[in-house]
């Protein structure tokens, strides 16, 4: 990333970066990388977290399950989206890194720690 001058980071939601948030973070911080991971990952230490919570997802998942357990065909079930993103800001991490968060920015999130 220093190679190519990288400015940002967006950390996917897939498994194997999140697999590594910490180490993502570590690195992000030490490199002064502003990053952005999924909505869901407050504590993860990166500059701001934006998109659906994973955590509501996983509320959700019991109750497939009891259906399914309860006899319902998988391929019958709903597939069910959040579309209530959310926004985090981590102003520690702003500071740490060297970067001021504009006050708009800071007024549109949904959680600022």
């Amino acid at each position: 990333m220093r190679e190519h001058k990288v400015e940002a980071l967006r950390v996917l939601e897939v498994p194997a970066p999140l697999f590594h948030l910490d180490r993502i973070t570590e690195l992000a911080k030490a490199h002064r990388l502003p990053t952005m991971f999924p909505g869901g990952y407050p504590n993860s230490g990166g500059l701001i977290s934006y998109g659906t919570s994973i955590f509501d997802a996983v509320r959700e998942m019991p109750i497939y399950v009891d259906k399914i357990l309860k006899g319902a065909n998988p391929g019958d079930l709903p597939i069910l989206t959040s579309s209530e993103g959310e926004m985090l800001i981590n102003l520690a991490t702003a500071e740490q890194i060297g970067i001021r968060v504009p006050d708009e920015v800071i007024k549109r999130a949904n959680r600022v720690l």
